[in-house]
């Protein structure tokens, strides 16, 4: 008499494992996709609520001026170190590569355009989100927590109108700056490296620089700016507005506002690169190329 296998019920245990598995597996990423799409749209109602208080009431100085000196003239010094340190490490990285095919002198083209365009925007638009941004989301995280915000509330002001607009303001008015400064302390990073260290006649890197750098290049560099500075304000004050209870909750606020700065600074960045080579494109087809 033949024996009754016994493998069914092993099969059929692993397929509900795997059926289980599965389904946490779904659950995790739509749980995950519907937590994007809440946060972004309450990002865009709150970025709205803003632009309405933006554009009807004007802040006052006793708000605004606290926030210009924090966000733009301490900024200052770490921004002009960093962009110094910057130029310089942009000219040990190219000289290498432009000296085997004999084009050194087109050095000073390669750290302008580059600082101009794309490093010097980006940069204080990095040092901003981790100076001010995370420092702004800790401040509205804190007041969040111990009421302050609902204290406001209930003494008749609006807190959007009162703490984010001055901090939005702030950030993008004096972005720009920030970025020419980087701007110009990479240049010159750059060329005393160059120059002085490695030795590159002054009048072809002037010369190339001059040739090749124009003002597109610093326009591209503003330009990206402004928008770097509104998404820090805009997700600084959203991750304090709506930071959860406790010290962690805070810290975590803090940490978010700087994570999530950074990556739509890099998403934009790409956005606005392409955007704006097609216009030059369209406007300049015979432009200047480096080689």
């Amino acid at each position: 008499m033949s024996s009754v296998p016994t493998s069914r019920p092993h099969d059929f245990s692993h397929s509900a494992g795997l059926r289980d598995s599965l389904y946490h597996w779904i659950s995790d990423w739509g749980g995950l996709v519907f937590d994007a799409l809440t946060t972004l749209g309450d990002m865009a109602i709150f970025s709205w609520r803003m632009f309405v208080w933006l554009f009807t009431t004007r802040p006052s100085k006793g708000t605004i001026l606290p926030n210009f000196y924090h966000v733009g003239v301490l900024s200052l010094p770490v921004v002009a170190l960093t962009g110094t340190f910057i130029g310089m490490v942009l000219a040990v990285q190219s000289f290498a590569q432009f000296h085997s095919i004999g084009l050194e002198s087109r050095l000073g083209a390669v750290i302008n355009m580059s600082l101009v365009r794309e490093l010097g925007p980006v940069l204080a638009a990095t040092m901003l989100a981790g100076r001010v941004g995370s420092a702004m989301a800790a401040v509205l995280g804190t007041m969040r927590v111990t009421e302050q915000i609902d204290a406001l509330i209930s003494m008749g002001a609006n807190p959007i109108h009162y703490l984010v607009v001055p901090r939005f303001l702030a950030c993008i008015l004096l972005i720009p700056a920030l970025t020419i400064m980087a701007d110009f302390m990479g240049i010159v990073g750059g060329y005393f490296y160059s120059v002085v260290m490695l030795g590159i006649d002054h009048f072809q890197y002037l010369n190339n620089s001059r040739q090749f750098v124009g003002g597109w290049d610093f326009f591209m560099g503003i330009f990206k700016s402004f928008f770097f500075g509104g998404t820090i304000a805009i997700v600084s004050c959203y991750r304090g507005f709506n930071c959860q209870a406790g010290a962690e909750g805070v810290g975590r606020a803090a940490t978010a506002a700087f994570v999530f700065s950074f990556v739509l600074i890099l998403g934009i960045d790409l956005i606005l690169n392409i955007f704006l080579d097609a216009v030059y494109a369209a406007i300049w087809p015979y432009g200047a190329r480096l080689i």
